[in-house]
């Protein structure tokens, strides 16, 4: 049986403002739980703006790929550090669009890139084509393409970029061709190489730069992508002499702003810290700001949303301790430790890196101490997230705190950090706990879904809070510090602000007085929503970027 999806194919008829065709390509996608092909934040916001494109109707498509192992599974060894597991997955509900193309990668002329469907009615997505080379007739080493999301090895990560980029560009043509091509991050590069060749305008070609991170800004040796196909032919000594920069390497990010005709950062701190961090490099296209938000039907919870609508306290009361129980039977699993509802509960999950700090609240032990045993104002701390599975450094902070936390009953650290976690997270915390050092976290939306489910940020003023944060109305924001000094120092006042803040106005306020605190909470979900939803975020793509 023929897919109808091996065309263009929208299960509606697509709404006029938003009626050219775009495809969006993107290493990775947070749809739903079972199906893990995300690691974080850029999944998470990714996600969120394939079911927002679904729910205004639009004409897109998603391209992504389809990881055999996903990111991998974070499991705990015998003393309960973390222990990263690779474990086969297999999705029954994709459908074979019969789409199947051919890329050249190294020295092999034809590896073989086929297309499976998710389907808009399996999450309430656009259509998305998820692409494999574990297909019959590729070899083994062909086959391990899309075996992992971010492999560590580098030749297999140039690959992923090539089988993204000129794979989907190839499977978008074999569907009837797109309007606009849009590049999330700089993955799926080689796309814009091969559009280009084959005459598509640089006015059908966008860009989203997602980090000031510079692991997160992909540089390599021009001559070696040359040689492994990377620009989808093999160019001439002055074609790769215009697209070198920094010493004969590609820099993802700046060959994408330069294919671009126009592209965006995604908070407006980001897009002053975006342009600034690319200013020398010549003809990039305009950087302008579109902020990343998250899809308010898919992350916030019900009675929450109906609690807020009716400013009723006491129904967000009722529904918020039993959103803390679910959370806490999860907590209670997994490290045996019974947490008390009625009691302050903070939480820092996001992705596990350095800049991020997730180990800020340890930085004085004996004002830690003195948190954690004050009876008079009794808190519950919880730590969740992912590192990247070789990052030995951001692994070691998770173990540390596995280590210190393991005879303390009001702290936990939890592991599996997916979507489903994330919720119950979001859900049944009280204070979102985010602590990035400034201009590094280029939006962090973690912090938008907290929101809307009324756990209060706590946070230093980075990516997307300062178009969000009233300090002490609808959020406790750090007071602003020098970013140019040593990170030590940086360290050091921000984590004696962060005791401050919940010392003498967080934990003062939600014990002695609740309506203020209800207040507060209110005000946040206020503020954050329509702002904040990825409705707004996908309209504001097609008006500015799109049009």
């Amino acid at each position: 049986m023929t897919s109808e999806y091996n065309q263009w194919h929208m299960p509606y008829t697509p709404a006029k403002e938003f009626n050219k065709k775009v495809a969006y390509f993107s290493m990775e996608f947070g749809i739903h739980q079972a199906l893990k092909i995300y690691s974080g934040g850029l999944g998470f916001l990714a996600g969120s703006h394939m079911r927002s494109a679904f729910e205004l109707k639009q004409n897109m498509i998603g391209i992504g790929m389809l990881w055999k192992y996903g990111y991998y599974d974070q499991g705990r060894n015998g003393d309960q550090t973390m222990s990263t597991n690779f474990i086969e997955k297999n999705y029954t509900f994709l459908e074979d669009s019969g789409i199947e193309v051919e890329v050249k990668l190294h020295d092999n002329p034809s590896v073989k890139v086929r297309a499976m469907v998710l389907k808009p009615e399996i999450f309430g997505t656009v259509p998305m084509y998820l692409l494999t080379t574990d297909v019959e007739g590729n070899d083994y080493l062909s086959k391990t393409i899309t075996n992992h999301l971010y492999d560590s090895n580098y030749l297999t990560r140039i690959s992923q970029s090539i089988v993204l980029g000129i794979g989907g560009a190839k499977i978008v043509e074999a569907l009837g061709g797109a309007d606009m091509y849009h590049l999330n991050e700089g993955h799926a590069l080689p796309a814009f190489y091969y559009l280009r060749d084959k005459g598509v305008k640089k006015d059908q070609m966008v860009f989203t730069t997602h980090t000031p991170e510079k692991a997160g800004n992909e540089e390599r040796d021009g001559r070696h992508l040359n040689r492994c196909g990377f620009f989808g032919r093999y160019l001439s000594e002055p074609e790769l002499q215009q697209e070198m920069v920094n010493g004969g390497m590609i820099n993802y990010t700046v060959s994408a702003l330069r294919m671009a005709k126009k592209s965006n950062a995604v908070s407006k701190l980001h897009a002053k810290v975006s342009r600034d961090m690319w200013k020398d490099y010549s003809g990039i296209s305009e950087i302008i700001p579109i902020t990343n938000a998250q899809n308010q039907k898919f992350w916030q919870d019900e009675v929450i949303e109906e609690a807020h609508q009716e400013k009723d306290a006491k129904l967000y009361t009722k529904r918020k301790v039993e959103l803390k129980k679910d959370l806490f039977n999860a907590v209670l699993n997994q490290t045996n430790k019974l947490f008390d509802p009625n009691v302050m509960t903070m939480v820092w999950a996001r992705r596990f890196a350095g800049y991020k700090r997730a180990d800020l609240l340890l930085n004085d032990l004996e004002r830690f101490e003195r948190l954690i045993n004050n009876e008079k104002y009794p808190v519950q701390i919880i730590w969740a997230g992912k590192p990247y599975p070789y990052d030995f450094y951001a692994i070691d902070i998770f173990n540390h705190l596995v280590h210190y936390s393991k005879q303390k009953s009001n702290l936990a650290v939890l592991v599996g950090y997916e979507i489903e976690l994330s919720r119950k997270l979001k859900c049944g915390s009280d204070i979102w706990l985010n602590t990035p050092r400034i201009t590094r976290e280029a939006s962090g939306t973690s912090g938008m879904t907290a929101a809307m489910n009324g756990s209060v940020n706590v946070s230093s003023n980075d990516g997307w809070m300062p178009e969000f944060s009233k300090d002490g109305i609808n959020s406790f924001v750090f007071p602003v510090i020098d970013q140019n000094l040593p990170t030590w120092d940086q360290d050091k006042i921000d984590s004696d602000n962060l005791y401050d803040i919940l010392e003498n106005k967080v934990l003062p306020t939600y014990y002695d007085k609740p309506k203020k605190w209800q207040e507060i909470v209110f005000n946040s979900i206020d503020d954050v929503l329509p702002e904040f939803g990825s409705n707004r975020m996908a309209k504001q793509y097609y008006e500015e970027l799109y049009k």
